[in-house]
């Protein structure tokens, strides 16, 4: 089985006794660890495309340690010339932002095509901050939650000219680009629970997301969420929309093992290994024991991908680093 099938088979269910693996990082923890990994893990293909040109540092990493899933990112959008009053005006404004897209179809479908012909690795389009965080980086996440309790009329408004925006690039790339899943990010959650009620996530949020996951799933593509923090309140409403995949399971934030026993027959859950504890402050022995813990819990009978609970920062020492790559390789 090649590393691609093996995410397929996780977001099927399919106990087979092997988890794959996604351990991915931050830019800073790149510049700081990414050469020496390379050093240590990297095969000599891979090795020689990042020295071409043809991988940049974050890929060469992900498929030098063995990553059976690969972060890719398509051309995308953004707010274009927004006015000074919206982040600074409480508020809601008159009137809905500009925007502009950003990116090369070219580039991304050439980077796609390459990777499929040459890389045996799922490649997931991975698109941070699609919806909710796109509203809130227009206003301010203050404003914007004032907006939701106050302007909701407007909130919706702005929320829907984001869905429209999204809608339509992913339609430019899901029918062209080899991709086998789509991951969207958006934080709808705290530490302890949901940023706002579960009423206002369904009024204002939810349909969007539905019509986002409908179009991804009609091309055949795979359904990934990124949203920090607490989010048990809507996982139903998660699943019931067809979503497969979640990340990033913070253990601190969420019981992974109530995730597991009330979840885990429809969610794939990707992520689950401390970031804010374990691999930051423990011992290599400690992030190995919590490795395989979460592969033995949320790896049973499938629906698991290795991970840790957020990319991995600069406060990870990097012999914490590769017990947790090297646990995670062991097990699939």
């Amino acid at each position: 089985m090649d590393r691609r099938e093996s995410i397929k088979e996780a977001l099927a269910h399919h106990g087979n006794g092997k988890t794959p693996y996604a351990i991915n990082f931050t830019t800073e923890a790149l510049e700081l660890h990414g050469e020496r990994l390379l050093s240590d893990y990297a095969p000599e293909k891979v090795l020689t495309d990042y020295r071409s040109g043809r991988l940049n540092l974050a890929e060469a990493v992900s498929l030098g340690i063995g990553n059976h899933m690969l972060y890719i990112y398509p051309p995308w959008w953004n707010w274009y010339q927004l006015p000074a009053h919206y982040l600074t005006e409480y508020d809601a404004p008159e009137s809905l932002p500009d925007t502009i897209g950003s990116g090369s179809y070219e580039g991304f479908f050439e980077k796609v095509s390459y990777l499929r012909e040459n890389y045996d690795v799922y490649l997931l389009a991975t698109i941070w901050g699609s919806h909710w965080e796109k509203a809130y980086f227009a206003r301010g996440i203050e404003n914007f939650l004032g907006d939701l309790a106050g302007s909701p009329e407007w909130a919706k408004e702005l929320l829907d000219l984001i869905i429209r925006k999204n809608l339509v690039m992913l339609e430019n790339f899901l029918p062209l680009a080899g991709v086998d899943g789509v991951m969207l990010g958006s934080d709808w959650g705290s530490q302890h629970d949901l940023i706002m009620s579960p009423s206002s996530w369904r009024a204002l949020i939810k349909e969007g997301e539905r019509q986002e996951y409908d179009l991804i799933r009609r091309y055949g593509k795979d359904v990934f969420v990124h949203s920090c923090g607490n989010i048990v309140k809507i996982l139903d409403d998660l699943t019931e929309m067809g979503l497969q995949g979640l990340n990033p399971v913070q253990p601190e934030c969420m019981d992974i093992s109530d995730l597991k026993r009330q979840h885990g027959k429809c969610l794939t859950f990707f992520g689950g290994i401390s970031t804010q504890k374990t691999l930051p402050y423990g011992t290599p022995e400690e992030v190995e024991e919590e490795t395989r813990a979460t592969i033995l819990l949320l790896g049973e009978n499938g629906g698991y991908i290795t991970a840790p609970s957020q990319e991995i920062q600069t406060d990870v020492p990097y012999a914490n680093v590769c017990a947790l790559i090297d646990t995670a390789r062991a097990h699939a």
